[in-house]
């Protein structure tokens, strides 16, 4: 056993180089490099697992598994000291109170702790490698892809909460930083060039555009998307003429009533002016309010643009925070925490819910906002008993609210819940509920989503001319609203019951176009476009299609950068059917850490017990 040490000082480093450190004493320095990679898995490792397990994921060519596996545990054991413990079977891992781990810090923290980190942006377990361990290099490089997103996602976050409190300098850093790490990330790219324009460099600003604008045409053959070139037409402020609250007030009333009524532009650039108004005036509730609504403006009505409408949630926050106004704080959190589910940065949404269900202060309207959207994150993880919780509360809260399109909202991403899970009675009469309840409050801008999950019951349930009328009236509907989440999920239930009558040909068609929809604006809601692709992967090794493996490596990235953990099984159980070993030594592990039905089949499930 080490020596005594104090724990607050504690620290494990496993970007970069792995490391130990502590402030009051030498640590023991691991001899094997097997050591490094058990210890990082028990800390990455969402439930214990047993030293069975373990054989199967390090020493599956050892002589004696066993024996290698307890001979570094006790590595661990001398490095924690009497502050920390590892062992069991399942083995369980107890680091000493108020030990850090650079990763967690990533994952789960503060932006501000997380850029103080020395291996922020580093690989995880950079350069090291382990020798006949196959399950485990699949693992680690699923690891891997999680954590860069991880850490691009911090450097995003930090680069809009350094803009909204003035710092454009550091903003700027992060912002480089990120884009440096995923220069494709059409994101980043906005928010660097609308930081240049911010600063009074014009000229950095049209540098990065056309730099931009010739990466995208010859990675990805396209065009950068609005949110580009927003931030290319944005300018300094220039100053702002001034209005009295009563003023204020009505522009901002002028500009929901427009967005409501489906004049997006025009209630935008009303609510534009309202904000500039208040900012003019010094009003500093309405600071906050103009901001929030242009802001959900922009999120929820008018396509493609996510990241400016982050950079004003930020700017809310900070306001509102610094006067005293938790209401709005929450309010703020809650928005943000929903531009990060849609782009599956889970962790991120988790951490900004939360908070805002702290400061919620009692209110049913923002209680149930935060629980649908955290229900909706851990139905996207694959952690269907959390997010039945979590989605059963939303209603409930959104009821006491007498909110109905919160409760349409909840109610929806519970059928689509249960239809995941496959209880298809019970997703059935939730989806008919969502749609009843935004049909009579004319939601029509929402209807396409709770129809197209209901044509997929639909199919699940052999319903094939019932499944045909529904999917076909969302796709219109979603066509006509030029929605590109709803479109794509109403064609992927078109293309399985194309499969489903014979025209297997039409089916690759469909959803091959069903991603292309999804994806063509800069904040596309990133689990349906694996979940498309799981469908292509199924179909694609059903039908001995020559674009399969492709698909599911993409798959495979998509799903493990973000921590889907159902799906990042699913893309290794369609590996291990193209006849990859390591996939299928890797899928045992992967069950482990998902609580989701393992579904056979995109129209075969398994109800969980």
């Amino acid at each position: 056993m080490g020596p005594s040490r104090s724990p607050a000082s504690f620290r494990i480093q496993l970007l970069g180089r792995p490391g130990i450190a502590s402030g009051s004493g030498e640590v023991y320095q691991f001899r094997s490099r097997k050591s490094w990679a058990l210890l990082t898995y028990l800390i990455l490792a969402e439930r214990p697992v047993s030293r069975s397990q373990l054989g199967l994921l390090l020493y599956e060519e050892a002589d004696d598994p066993g024996r290698a596996l307890r001979w570094n545990l006790a590595e661990i054991r001398r490095a924690l000291g009497d502050g920390g413990s590892v062992g069991g079977d399942p083995v369980l891992l107890r680091l000493p109170e108020a030990a850090t781990v650079d990763v967690q810090v990533v994952v789960r923290g503060s932006w501000r702790d997380a850029v103080l980190l020395p291996g922020l942006g580093a690989g995880l377990l950079e350069g090291l490698t382990v020798r006949g361990a196959g399950a485990f290099e699949t693992w680690l490089l699923s690891q891997q892809r999680f954590v860069a997103a991880a850490s691009e996602a911090i450097l995003h976050e930090a680069a809009l909460g350094s803009r909204s409190v003035g710092d454009l300098d550091r903003a700027l850093d992060y912002a480089v930083r990120a884009t440096a790490m995923n220069p494709l990330d059409e994101n980043h790219q906005a928010l660097l060039i609308r930081l240049y324009r911010l600063k009074g460099d014009d000229e950095g600003a049209e540098r990065q555009l056309l730099a931009c604008t010739a990466l995208f045409r010859k990675e990805l053959g396209v065009l950068p998307g609005p949110a580009v070139l927003a931030a290319a037409a944005a300018s300094r402020s220039t100053g702002a003429e001034t209005a009295d609250e009563a003023t204020i007030e009505a522009r901002m009333e002028a500009g929901s009533a427009a967005v409501s009524a489906g004049a997006l532009h025009t209630g935008v650039q009303t609510l534009r002016e309202a904000a500039a108004l208040a900012d003019g005036s010094g009003a500093t509730r309405q600071r906050v309010t103009a901001r929030l609504a242009l802001a959900e403006a922009l999120i929820h009505a008018l396509r493609g643009f996510d990241e400016e409408g982050s950079a004003l949630l930020h700017e809310a926050a900070e306001i509102a925070a610094t006067h005293q106004l938790p209401g709005e704080v929450a309010r703020a959190r809650a928005e943000l925490g929903y531009v990060d589910f849609l782009r599956s940065r889970y962790d991120r949404a988790e951490f900004w819910l939360q908070a805002a269900a702290e400061l919620a202060g009692g209110s049913s309207a923002i209680l149930a906002q935060t629980s649908t959207y955290l229900g909706s994150v851990e139905s996207d993880r694959g952690n269907y008993r959390r997010a039945l919780l979590l989605l059963q509360e939303a209603v409930s809260r959104a009821q006491q609210a007498e909110d109905p399109r919160r409760e349409a909202f909840a109610l929806a991403m519970l059928g689509r819940l249960n239809l995941l899970r496959g209880d298809l009675e019970l997703a059935a009469e939730q989806l008919n509920a969502s749609i009843t309840m935004a049909e009579h409050d004319h939601w029509l801008g929402f209807l396409p989503w709770p129809q197209a999950l209901r044509g997929h019951v639909h199919l699940c349930q052999g319903e094939l001319a019932e499944a045909t009328q529904v999917l076909r009236q969302a796709f219109a509907r979603a066509c006509q609203l030029g929605d590109p989440c709803w479109e794509g999920m109403s064609a992927r239930g078109l293309a399985l019951v194309a499969e489903a009558n014979g025209d297997v040909e039409a089916a690759f068609d469909l959803l091959v176009d069903a991603r292309v929809r999804c994806n063509r604006l800069a904040d596309p809601y990133v689990w349906l476009d694996v979940h498309i692709l799981d469908a292509l992967c199924e179909l694609g090794g059903r039908y001995g299609h020559p674009g399969t493996a492709d698909w599911v490596d993409q798959m495979r990235d998509r799903a493990s950068r973000s921590g889907m953990r159902e799906l990042t099984l699913r893309s290794l159980l369609h590996g291990a059917s193209l006849g990859s070993r390591s996939d299928a030594e890797a899928a045992t592990l992967f069950v482990v850490d998902t609580d989701a039905p393992v579904r056979t089949s995109t129209r075969e499930l398994t109800p969980l017990a």
